[in-house]
């Protein structure tokens, strides 16, 4: 093949004793795994509701922790405020699949504490939760996506005048989500719809998404639709599709954030911890406007479980024209590390893109590839040129403090961390 990159001189060598000290994936000091979050889920119990919510919220409320609520149907908030108390519990209706939608223009304040965090789950009881028992939560906002007019509606099965979505303004502010924990989301509605546990169409960087943990989502736990957004602390656990989605122009910062696969949860779709692409369909992309821009920092991506039946599968999938730079993170156990779609030529323009710095690429098999399998080669020698990666065959038990307590989970590594010690 004729050679089609054009090798760039990067400018490392004064960074790389600044790159080597940077700590690589989640940087909390202590395990911040414990207190607000719940990996068992099955094993708890929540009062029955005793409150309802239907219908249209279009006045300010206030939902008590001395309650616990239930989700029936598709719950809009429109011209208002939807406060929620630290510790309350929030159940979604199986039957009606309840979902919250927080309209263009309306707020969520739901800021749980560490100690009181704030729940979404399933109205069923213990081990009969299933993933998918219930809607989730939408976010419409009004900062910028890429679609033709800059503004679009998420065809989720809602009341089309009131789930529209983009707009102009990227400092646009739905609220706040902080403490909360998502369980059981994402149903299916059908082999083309399905619900998320977080979605966030055209949300903007003043909204404030922290410490949100969303745990067995039949579809894709975060999904960004365009936007600007800024996303801190977050988890994903045991979903069945993508971890976190980008599409449609969605311009994002992600930090100190950990994805957590099973194979054995995953589908046949092609489920990854990132999914990122500039447009959901090219025929309604503005090219004028962004496309997709992803900066993650101290990400942890790890793959739990081996197994033979192709669900594996690789940490990251980009499509062409979409910006991506991991920066100090760990992504560990997957086949392969990185996967490009087959529209993205070997060129400096596109590869040039996608960057990696002071990432820890750990007991996966393959590095990088194409879904035109004959440029492998070029974008792995390409991109072993122009990062900064490491690359080990250590187990998790190896890698991670505590990987594999059921409970309280430590995915902090064991070296690279000042913080951490080695026994």
């Amino acid at each position: 093949m004729k050679k089609k990159i054009a090798l760039a001189v990067l400018g490392i060598t004064c960074s790389l004793i600044t790159v080597a000290q940077e700590i690589k994936g989640i940087t909390t000091q202590s395990n911040s795994l414990n207190n607000w979050t719940n990996f068992k889920p099955a094993s708890t119990e929540y009062n029955e509701a005793s409150h309802i919510l239907s219908g249209i919220i279009d006045k300010n409320m206030t939902l008590s922790n001395k309650n616990t609520y239930l989700l029936v149907g598709v719950v809009y908030v429109k011209n208002a405020t939807l406060t929620i108390e630290p510790g309350t519990v929030i159940r979604g209706d199986e039957k009606t699949c309840g979902t919250l939608v927080i309209t263009r223009g309306a707020k969520i304040l739901a800021e749980g504490s560490e100690t009181n965090p704030i729940i979404f789950t399933s109205n069923k009881n213990g081990y009969g939760r299933k993933p998918g028992d219930w809607g989730g939560i939408i976010l419409l906002g009004s900062a910028p996506i890429n679609k033709i007019s800059g503004v679009s509606f998420l065809d989720f099965n809602l009341d089309s005048s009131m789930c529209q979505y983009g707009g102009t303004n990227p400092e646009d502010n739905s609220g706040v989500l902080k403490y909360v924990r998502i369980e059981y989301s994402g149903r299916k509605l059908n082999e083309l719809k399905e619900l998320n546990g977080l979605s966030m169409a055209g949300v903007g960087n003043k909204t404030v998404l922290n410490n949100i943990q969303i745990s067995y989502s039949n579809d894709d736990s975060f999904e960004c639709y365009g936007g600007d957004v800024i996303l801190n602390d977050l988890i994903s656990y045991r979903c069945t599709d993508d971890d976190f989605d980008f599409t449609q122009g969605a311009q994002c910062t992600i930090s100190n954030s950990i994805a957590i696969r099973y194979p054995y949860s995953s589908d046949f779709s092609g489920s990854r911890c990132f999914e990122i692409d500039s447009y959901d369909k090219i025929e309604n992309a503005d090219f004028t406007k962004k496309m997709t821009h992803i900066t993650a920092n101290n990400m942890t991506l790890v793959n739990m479980e081996n197994n033979d039946q192709g669900l594996v599968r690789e940490s990251i999938f980009i499509k062409k024209d979409s910006h991506l730079s991991l920066n100090n993170s760990v992504v560990s156990g997957f086949a392969p590390f990185i996967l490009m779609g087959k529209n993205i030529e070997p060129y400096l323009d596109n590869l040039s893109k996608i960057s990696f710095t002071n990432v820890l690429v750990n007991n996966c098999k393959g590095s990088f590839e194409s879904e035109q399998s004959a440029l492998n080669n070029e974008l792995t020698n390409w991109y072993l040129n122009n990062s900064i990666l490491e690359f080990k065959k250590l187990s998790n038990k190896e890698l991670f403090i505590n990987a594999n307590s059921k409970s309280k989970p430590d995915f902090r590594m064991r070296f690279n961390n000042n913080f951490v010690s080695n026994d």
